[in-house]
C-alpha cells in the first residue's frame, strides 16, 4: 500500500520521502520522484535526522509487520516494531514542531470478534497482539494531541490487496499467498473450512482518501473505517484467484487457527465526512488486475519467519 500512497502524494504535488526497511517490500516499488531512505522506524537517530533535515508537514505512518495471526507467536517483535517504532515517529513529530497532520493506518483488528458490522463507535476489544499494538498507537495519538497539539487522522483499513503486494509473505495477505501458490503449482492453503468472511479491499479504493485526508479539516483528529463493503469468504477468494489464472481451484484445508471468524466494518462515517462514496472494485475484478501484475513478476520464495518466540499452539504449517 505504501508505494501506491507515495504515487498518490506525488500526484497531489507533495515532495515525498519514503522510509522503509524493505523487510516486506522492494526498492523497485518506490515511484520515481520520491526520495527513498532505507531504514527502520525503530532507528530513532535516523528518524530524528530525517525530521530535522526535511521539516515534514505531514507524516503518513504505514510501517508495520501486519501478520495478525502470527503476532500471537512474535509478541516482543510485534510490540517493538508496531508500537515502539510508532512512538519514535510520534516523538519526532512533536519535537520537530512542523507536523500539521499525523496520518496513521490502524486496522479493524482493534475491534476483535463478534462486533460486526464494526463501527467507529464500537468499543475496541482486540484479541491479538497486532490489534493491541494498533489500538495502543491510536490512544497515544489522542494523548499527544491533547498535550502537544499534534493533530492526527486514523484510518482503519482492512484486507487491502493489489499490485506491488509482497506475494512471498506466507503469513499475511491471503490473496497474494493464493496467487503465489498457484504460480508455484501448489495448493492454496485454507485454515479451517474457508467460510471466514472479510471485506477484501482493492488498493486503489483505499489509498486516495488516505492521501487527500491531510487537506481535509473534517478529518482532523478523527478515526475512520476504510475499505470495501461486501464481505466475502476465503473460499470466494480461492475461486477468484483460480479463475484469474485459468486453473481449477486446488485447496489444501489446514487445521483451524485462532482468528476472528467474521470481520467487516461499516463505512458510513468516511462516506459522510470525506465523501468517498463510489463504485468499489469488485473482488473478481481486483483479483484479475492483481493477477496480471503477479504473472509479470513471477512467483516468489516464501521464507519462514526467523525469530518465533512462542512455539505453543503455533500452526504446524508455520513451523518449517
Amino acid at each position: 500500500m505504501g508505494s501506491h500512497l507515495a504515487r498518490e502524494c506525488l500526484a497531489l504535488g507533495h515532495t515525498v520521502v519514503v522510509l522503509d526497511d524493505l523487510s516486506g517490500g522492494f526498492r523497485s516499488n518506490v515511484p520515481d520522484g520520491a526520495l527513498f531512505v532505507e531504514g527502520s522506524v525503530e532507528d530513532a537517530a535516523l528518524v530524528n535526522r530525517l525530521f530535522a533535515e526535511h521539516r515534514f508537514r505531514y507524516v503518513y505512518h504505514l510501517a508495520a509487520y501486519a501478520a495478525e495471526g502470527l503476532s500471537h507467536f512474535i509478541r516482543t517483535y510485534n510490540y517493538r516494531n508496531n508500537l515502539l517504532g510508532s512512538m519514535t515517529l510520534v516523538n519526532a513529530s512533536v519535537n520537530t514542531g512542523t507536523v500539521e497532520r499525523f496520518v496513521f493506518t490502524s486496522s479493524i483488528a482493534v475491534y476483535g470478534a463478534g462486533q460486526t458490522p464494526m463501527t467507529e463507535a464500537t468499543v475496541p476489544q482486540p484479541e491479538d497482539p497486532y490489534g493491541v499494538a494498533k489500538y495502543a498507537v491510536e490512544m497515544d495519538l489522542r494523548s499527544a494531541q491533547h498535550l502537544f497539539g499534534l493533530d492526527f487522522t486514523v484510518f482503519r483499513p482492512h484486507n487491502v490487496y493489489g499490485p506491488h503486494q509482497n506475494i512471498g509473505d506466507r503469513y499475511r495477505n491471503v490473496v497474494g499467498i493464493f496467487m503465489n501458490q498457484v504460480m508455484r503449482g501448489r495448493a492454496m492453503p485454507i485454515f479451517g473450512d474457508g467460510l471466514q468472511t472479510r471485506a477484501f479491499s482493492y488498493v486503489d479504493d483505499v489509498v486516495p482518501v488516505i492521501a487527500r485526508s491531510v487537506g481535509m479539516a473534517q478529518a482532523r483528529n478523527e478515526v475512520f473505517n476504510l475499505g470495501a463493503d461486501m464481505p466475502r469468504t476465503v473460499r470466494d477468494v480461492a475461486a477468484a484467484v483460480a479463475a484469474a489464472f485459468g486453473v481449477a481451484p486446488d485447496i489444501e484445508h489446514l487445521p483451524p487457527r485462532s482468528e476472528v471468524v467474521h470481520a467487516f466494518s461499516d463505512h458510513r462515517k468516511v462516506v459522510e465526512r470525506l465523501g468517498t462514496a463510489g463504485a468499489y472494485v469488485p473482488l473478481e475484478e481486483g483479483v484479475r488486475r492483481m493477477a496480471e501484475w503477479a504473472r509479470a513478476q513471477g512467483p516468489r520464495r516464501t521464507p519462514s519467519f526467523q525469530g518465533i518466540e512462542v512455539e505453543r499452539n503455533l500452526p504446524p504449517s508455520w513451523r518449517d
